[in-house]
C-alpha cells in the first residue's frame, strides 16, 4: 500500500500503460512481453487493495509473463505458440496466464467505470457489475458464491482512495481508462 509522500498508485498505473495504449492502437510495432508484464505488475497493488473478494484476479501470472519474455519476445508471439501447442486453455501455460491477466486489467477497467458514475462509497455494486461483466462466465459457482460474500469486505471508496495514496482530485484520469 502506499504512504504519505510516495508516488500516486493509479498515476503509476497510467504512466505504465499509456505508450502501451498508444502501442496497441497503432499496431505498428509488436507489444514486447516484458514491456506489457511490467506494466501489468503495478495493477497487483491495486487487486491487493480490494482484499479477499478479488484474490481469483491476483496478478501472480505477470510473474509467469515476466519469466515468459526471457523467451518469448512479443504478445503475439505468445498467443501463436499457445494456438501452435494447443495450451491456450492448459492450466499454467503462458497464453493461459496471459488471457488471464488480461481479464484481471478488463476487471480493473470495468471497476473503475462503475466507480466513477456513482457518488456511492461503497465499492460493492460497481465491484458486482465488473465482476459480472468480466469474470462471472468464465467461473463456477463456488467461486461466484465467494465473490458475491466477499464484496461486503471491500474497503469504501475513500478507504481505496487512502490506500492507493490518492486525494481524490486525480481520482480516476480518462487517460487510465484509455490505457487500460
Amino acid at each position: 500500500m502506499a504512504g504519505e509522500g510516495e508516488e500516486k498508485v493509479l498515476r503509476k498505473i497510467t504512466t505504465a500503460f499509456e505508450p502501451l495504449a498508444e502501442l496497441a492502437t497503432s499496431r505498428a510495432v509488436a507489444m514486447e512481453v516484458g514491456i506489457f508484464a511490467h506494466a501489468c505488475a503495478h495493477v497487483s497493488v491495486l487487486f491487493g487493495c480490494l482484499g479477499i473478494a478479488f484474490k481469483f484476479a491476483e496478478m501472480d501470472y505477470v510473474d509467469d509473463l515476466i519469466e515468459a519474455s526471457k523467451s518469448i519476445k512479443t504478445l503475439d508471439q505468445m498467443i501463436e505458440l499457445g494456438i501452435e501447442q494447443d495450451s491456450v486453455t492448459r492450466l499454467g501455460s503462458h497464453s493461459r496466464n496471459l488471457l488471464r491477466v488480461k481479464h484481471g486489467l478488463d476487471l480493473a477497467k470495468v471497476l473503475f467505470e462503475e466507480i466513477i458514475k456513482t457518488e456511492a462509497n461503497s465499492l460493492r455494486d460497481a465491484a458486482t457489475v465488473a465482476y459480472a461483466k468480466v469474470f462471472e462466465a468464465h467461473h463456477g459457482w463456488a467461486i461466484k458464491k465467494a465473490v458475491a460474500a466477499g464484496v461486503y469486505a471491500l474497503p469504501s471508496k475513500s478507504k481505496l482512495l487512502k490506500m492507493l495514496n490518492e486525494d481524490g482530485r486525480f481520482f480516476y484520469p480518462s487517460a487510465l481508462i484509455t490505457a487500460l
